[in-house]
């Protein structure tokens, strides 16, 4: 889905940039988001997501460009459609001291809402995040996993129909991202329109309607996820894994299968690809004649992994490396 009619566009810029000092962090960005869509920022570290985040948010000022947020104009007035979005940070900005149930109320309390209705809703949220037996808590006794979660409770509590959210599973626990993206996937079911910055690529194409990638403060590509992995649909891939390395494996294979293209992802693992169909065969036993140990070989469907990797030039073990940096430390 691509908003084109200015009534349909929850979220819509043209032109945006910022800069910091000499580094230019966000050029000429433009893109619309429709009503009820969940919309990806998809790059790695440093690529501009968070800066043009908060700008959408009010947090930061453009030097140049236009923002409108439900239909109301905030390039001049950056507070003026607060009332219509939700923001989770990626930092937590709840207080350490509350408890949880206490952080909720009091962010329900900063949107107007009447004191039984936040309290109802902070309990509910509570429950809905797994995080009832710790309602009373301090929030700083709390795990990463459990502080994401309800920084996404409080990001929510005034039933925002527009929804931010600022890489939400980095550096938490396997089993505390898949409850977070449980309740993205439901906030999206239920009608919220939800723009959402990451650089997990596993993660945008598992959510995101539409994905834009950026690199360098700029974007490169926008497109739904059948659309962006269409062109290498034709695309033949084989994964093979041995469980012994093998020295210059790659040059030994290019020069002997000269028609197809290696690349070895991690050590033991031979990713293969060709324009053609792969014969398993000759290519195994080429491999165990070098001396590898073939466990197994298997064909691969083209993922949003290749896609990124062939649009922007970023391998995708940078930016997994970055998934496992902030993976050691969470909680």
């Amino acid at each position: 889905m691509t908003p084109k009619d200015n009534d349909s566009q929850a979220i819509a810029v043209s032109g945006l940039a910022k800069r910091f000092d000499d580094v230019q962090a966000v050029a000429e960005v433009s893109f619309a988001v429709a009503a009820g869509e969940l919309f990806g920022f998809l790059g790695p570290n440093g690529a501009g997501k968070t800066t043009t985040i908060n700008m959408l948010t009010g947090l930061a000022r453009p030097d140049a460009g236009t923002v409108r947020i439900g239909g109301i104009d905030c390039t001049e007035n950056p507070k003026a459609a607060q009332h219509l979005i939700g923001v989770v940070p990626d930092e937590s900005n709840l207080y350490p001291e509350l408890s949880g149930f206490d952080n909720l109320c009091f962010c329900g309390a900063l949107y107007g809402l009447p004191k039984a209705e936040r309290r109802s809703r902070a309990g509910d949220l509570l429950e809905r995040c797994g995080l009832a037996q710790a309602a009373g808590r301090r929030f700083a006794g709390y795990s990463k996993g459990m502080k994401r979660k309800l920084t996404i409770a409080a990001g929510i509590i005034h039933r925002p129909p527009i929804l931010f959210l600022d890489e939400p599973t980095t550096g938490i626990d396997v089993a505390s991202a898949r409850q977070v993206r449980e309740m993205i996937g439901a906030l999206h079911r239920a009608g919220t329109t939800i723009f959402l910055t990451t650089h997990y690529i596993e993660e945008a194409e598992r959510l995101c309607g539409r994905i834009a990638f950026v690199v360098n403060g700029r974007i490169v590509q926008t497109d739904t996820v059948e659309h962006l992995v269409q062109p290498l649909t034709s695309r033949h891939i084989l994964q093979v894994a041995c469980a012994n390395g093998v020295p210059d494996l790659t040059a030994k294979l290019g020069a002997a299968f000269p028609e197809l293209a290696f690349q070895v992802p991690s050590p033991g693992l031979v990713r293969v690809e060709s324009d053609a169909a792969i014969r398993v065969g000759p290519l195994v036993r080429f491999l165990e004649e070098l001396g590898a140990e073939v466990s197994e070989a298997r064909r691969m469907r083209p993922s949003l992994e290749d896609v990124f990797v062939r649009i922007t030039g970023i391998e995708a073990g940078a930016m997994r490396k970055e998934k496992e940096k902030a993976a050691g430390g969470a909680q």
